[in-house]
């Protein structure tokens, strides 16, 4: 079952990955040659109009293949024959798709479990903030005198609290202050807890704002994480390649399908984000080309873009393989020593 949600997550990602280019393509009156899902030999193909539809064999990657596009041709409705603006579009679209999946799947999320609230729904019988006379209503607007906003506001006011805390309650209009004991959480981590579960919201407004945040936050993660491997903070050991992600999709499902929709939403949005980053081959290094030539104008040929590009695979190729060993050697290996 772990290979075949892997192989669902990596179709629909690329999938929704290449219909982005293939949409924009059309919409902006480009000839695609094929579009196909798969790379390697095909198990099934369709000729429908200027375009070949195929499926192949090998169910990782996949391409939207236009007329002129990493080469010279005369065909008006060729990629290269386009203004520079169309190619911006076209480029870019594949990147947006996955990221419009990501924000999708997290408000999807979001709906599904609920948002949370500053408001308690259940107060542990027994525990410090049942003898403090909290009770299930309370909102909470106050720990130790700091507003709270969300959730995770509550969380560290309560774990940087010490010995007992401060909570500023809003019950049914009334503002109350209530001191409450701390108690160690018994989840193994230790957390100073005060025994209070919060209450979730189900609308889709509020999903569609918390999904949204999500994604925000997770783009600025993985931004920093970016950032750390260029700076040599974090090894390129860390990376994760095909293999990896299998063994993630393994130790995922175990947790459930909100869990596996989860990490397709991250890694959809690390599809979208590296694409674009300014380097050959890459969406972004096609995007950056795109500006360079239309400032420069004929100083750089479709042949020598196309040359560059190519060289790009060849090195993106070499990374693959460099990180599928990795991912071996971690995930692999250790199971026949």
């Amino acid at each position: 079952m772990t290979i075949i949600y892997a192989i669902i997550m990596f179709c629909l990602l690329i999938f929704i990955h290449e219909l982005g280019h293939f949409m924009a393509a059309k919409a902006c009156g480009v000839k695609v040659n094929e579009f196909a899902l798969g790379m390697g030999p095909a198990l099934f193909k369709k000729q429908k109009g200027e375009t070949l539809y195929a499926l192949r064999a090998i169910p990782i990657g996949g391409y939207c293949a236009m007329e002129g596009e990493d080469e010279e041709s005369d065909d008006a409705r060729a990629f290269n024959n386009k203004p520079a603006w169309k190619k911006a579009i076209i480029v870019v679209a594949g990147a947006a798709m996955n990221l419009i999946l990501c924000i999708i799947v997290l408000i999807i999320i979001a709906l599904y479990t609920g948002t949370v609230t500053t408001t308690i729904d259940q107060v542990t019988d027994g525990g410090p903030a049942a003898k403090a006379g909290i009770r299930s209503g309370d909102e909470i607007v106050a720990i130790d005198s700091k507003p709270v906003d969300e959730w995770t506001d509550i969380i560290e006011g309560i774990g940087a609290a010490k010995g007992q805390v401060e909570v500023q309650v809003n019950r049914q209009g009334q503002d109350l202050t209530l001191t409450s004991e701390l108690s160690k959480s018994d989840d193994g981590t230790n957390r100073q807890v005060i025994g209070i579960v919060p209450m979730r919201q189900h609308n889709v407004g509020t999903a569609i704002v918390t999904g949204t945040a999500n994604t925000w936050n997770m783009t600025k993660m993985m931004g920093t994480t970016l950032k750390q491997l260029f700076t040599g903070e974090v090894s390129t050991k860390e990376l994760t390649g095909p293999v990896g992600i299998v063994y993630a999709v393994n130790d995922t499902a175990k947790y459930g399908f909100v869990y596996l929709l989860y990490l397709t939403a991250l890694i959809s949005l690390n599809l979208a984000i590296v694409n674009m980053l300014p380097l050959p081959a890459l969406d972004g290094g096609r995007l950056l080309f795109i500006i360079v030539r239309k400032i420069t104008g004929k100083a750089i040929t479709d042949e020598m873009e196309g040359k560059i590009h190519f060289v790009g695979i060849m090195l993106l190729f070499a990374l693959m393989i460099y990180v599928t060993w990795n991912d071996i050697v971690r995930f692999i290996v250790p199971i026949f020593n």
